[in-house]
């Protein structure tokens, strides 16, 4: 069973957003077509948006458990099956429409019967050309509005999965106006049916643009935080008229920002494990492959695994420092030896250390034991190679001086040395480089300083035009004070960091200063303190609204010493089982991974336009910690630093006037 197979007899209040994700797929709607089918098996087909919302939701396994024999690609051919019944999974567009007619229509369909549950709200033509073909109607057993069209990544976070969000909300040329409208409707509707699966009614908060006024210039970029929430605000005064037991009053926070509102998180060096693993090894989404000894002795052979919420041994460390998840491994590692008796005996046979490989070796004639020596091995090999990379790379000396530029140590003096100086950097971390300087310093790629930097890196023309499209995106953002120096004087400058010191946030571990700027909007908007003049609220507060925990846990907040993820040895609590004796016990690792939510105030949506990062999905499991509210990141796209540079080149900075758009 899947990681929340018991979450079916909790309490709706007590259950996790994935949890209730899950529920709702596999019972209300895969077990509720049970009492008007006689089939006792179904084929359950899905067109390609919905068989990812199932894979990340739910196992085979459960589907299976559910009556679901075979499970179909809509636009595949398929075998007619006219003995057995069908649920359709699918999103109510046109085509996906046109396909399921000729599947039921006829005097021969592919199945018994259909029932039909849509991702998302149905226009009334669509239903009306359903409606119409008399041949089809009989045999439909269900045709329902699920209102599930989010991509559940993790227990905590979701994608919309518009992967070109950048280029299509961001490229304002004139041919790409139909894209930025369909993306923005499609974004918004999606959005939308999280609060439908949750049951939540939001206060919508939302990043404003900076200038709306008909004597300056606007892009259209600045108002997609605007629109998507207008968007998303329509779909939710629907639902609470057309969904039973939707709420009618304020039940949760959302914020919607968009990508501009910190370009360093996606490019810097992020040193928790599990950043480390994206960002620095050749992974497709969560699939790692690694070798194993073969069994028979000759050569390795490949193994697909995933790091995922189903390992707890990547649960308990994915969002450790590296060094303290290297360290942490090891002692996992002696402990496994020190507890089995037949490595002890092999130990002590040998008179020497057991290798990974050793170990490896020696319980393959052990089969209780293999499970768990697998999981430490594997982590084991990838932490070692990803130290392997830090030190082939130079990326201790990259991520100090990155950080000290965040933070106001480092300027352009140093960045200069440091490009002249250390050749053995590639040249994607130079690029990186760079890219924050020029998120920090957008006015200094304004002459040919910029070119005369990029050229002493070694970049190349489809770098500069990432550097130069970080710089617009973000030429809008306020920059700290005292922020015009020439590069003459930059020696003489004050230091003032782009990015304020956190207190109470001191680690034992290098590199461990930055933070995402979501990290301290969450906290602002979970005390009610947001900036009014950078973000407007589509809903005023209702009466009963400051009834609800929001203020007790704000207040017990502040009050509370908060636990620091940055911490060694203790710290990083909020991220493993305090109970978790070897880190492959799966229990102890998921009973706490789907821990107990009604004791939490209200949860917290944010939704990042433009792509979210690991470092922002981080601080949402820390302040779901700290604040004692569970705190959802959604986004168009999750990216890794590679993902997302290239995304950057494949956009374009054109500006509009107000008689452009059309709020």
């Amino acid at each position: 069973m899947s990681l929340d197979s018991d979450s079916s007899s909790q309490g709706g209040d007590n259950r996790s957003f994935r949890q209730i994700t899950r529920d709702r797929l596999l019972f209300e709607m895969l077990r509720s077509t049970r009492k008007d089918s006689k089939s006792a098996w179904k084929v359950l087909i899905m067109d390609k948006f919905t068989v990812k919302i199932m894979s990340y939701s739910c196992k085979m396994a459960d589907i299976t458990e559910e009556g679901v024999s075979l499970v179909e690609d809509l636009y595949k051919r398929r075998q007619p099956l006219p003995s057995l019944d069908a649920i359709y999974f699918i999103q109510p567009t046109k085509e996906n429409i046109v396909m399921f007619l000729s599947d039921m229509s006829g005097r021969s369909p592919l199945y018994k019967k259909a029932f039909v549950f849509f991702s998302s709200p149905i226009q009334k033509d669509l239903v009306a050309q359903i409606k119409k073909d008399s041949s089809v109607l009989p045999r439909i057993g269900a045709l329902s509005e699920m209102n599930l069209e989010y991509i559940p990544i993790e227990s905590q976070g979701f994608v919309t999965d518009h992967e070109r969000a950048l280029e299509e909300l961001f490229c304002e040329s004139a041919e790409g106006f139909n894209k930025y409208n369909a993306c923005l409707n499609a974004m918004a509707t999606r959005i939308s049916t999280v609060f439908a699966s949750m049951r939540e009614f939001p206060r919508v908060h939302y990043r404003v643009a900076k200038t709306i006024d008909a004597s300056t210039m606007t892009t259209l970029r600045d108002m997609v935080p605007t629109k998507i929430a207008a968007g998303v605000w329509n779909y939710l005064s629907k639902y609470k008229t057309s969904i039973p037991e939707f709420p009618q009053t304020e039940t949760c926070e959302l914020l919607i920002v968009d990508r501009s509102v910190d370009q360093i998180a996606p490019i810097i060096h992020e040193w928790t494990y599990d950043a480390m693993c994206h960002d620095l090894l050749c992974m497709d989404g969560n699939k790692y492959v690694h070798e194993i000894p073969s069994k028979n002795g000759s050569a390795s052979e490949k193994k697909e695994v995933l790091l995922d919420d189903h390992d707890p041994v990547w649960l308990e460390l994915r969002h450790a420092h590296i060094a303290d998840a290297s360290e942490r491994l090891h002692d996992k590692m002696t402990h496994f030896v020190s507890k089995n008796k037949a490595a002890q005996l092999h130990q002590a046979r040998t008179g020497g250390e057991l290798s990974t490989r050793d170990l490896q070796k020696m319980v393959q004639a052990l089969p209780q034991y293999s499970d768990q020596i697998d999981k430490l091995s594997l982590h084991v090999e990838i932490a070692g190679k990803l130290n392997s990379i830090i030190r082939e790379q130079c990326l201790r000396d990259v991520g100090q001086l990155e950080q000290d530029l965040v933070f106001g140590d480092a300027g352009t003096k140093e960045l200069i040395n440091f490009l002249r100086t250390q050749l053995g950097v590639s040249r994607e971390n130079k690029l990186r480089l760079l890219m924050i300087y020029a998120a920090i310093n957008p006015e200094k790629f304004e002459s040919d300083k910029g070119t005369k930097l990029m050229q002493l890196a070694g970049l190349s023309a489809d770098d500069m035009i990432a550097v130069n499209n970080m710089r617009s995106l973000c030429s809008d953002t306020k920059k700290p004070s005292g922020g015009g120096f020439t590069l003459k004087f930059d020696v003489h400058k004050k230091k003032h960091g782009y990015r304020k010191e956190r207190t109470g946030e001191e680690s034992a571990w290098a590199l461990s200063r930055f933070y995402p700027v979501l990290e301290e909007l969450i906290e602002k908007l979970s005390k009610g303190e947001l900036p009014k003049d950078e973000y407007n609220c589509m809903n005023d507060p209702s009466p009963s609204f400051h009834g609800l925990p929001t203020t007790t846990t704000s207040s017990s907040a502040r009050t509370s010493p908060a636990h620091s993820m940055r911490s060694r040895r203790t710290g990083g609590s909020w991220a493993r089982p305090r109970g978790s004796d070897d880190g492959y016990s799966s229990d102890s690792v998921l009973k706490h991974a789907s821990s107990d939510f009604k004791k939490r105030g209200q949860r917290i949506f944010v939704f990042v336009i433009g792509g979210a990062t690991r470092s922002e999905l981080r601080a949402a499991h820390k302040l779901t910690s700290k604040l004692k509210r569970e705190v959802i990141l959604g986004s168009s796209s999750l990216d890794d630093p590679p993902q997302f540079i290239t995304k950057l080149k494949m956009m374009s900075a054109e500006e509009l006037t107000l008689d452009d758009l059309q709020i």
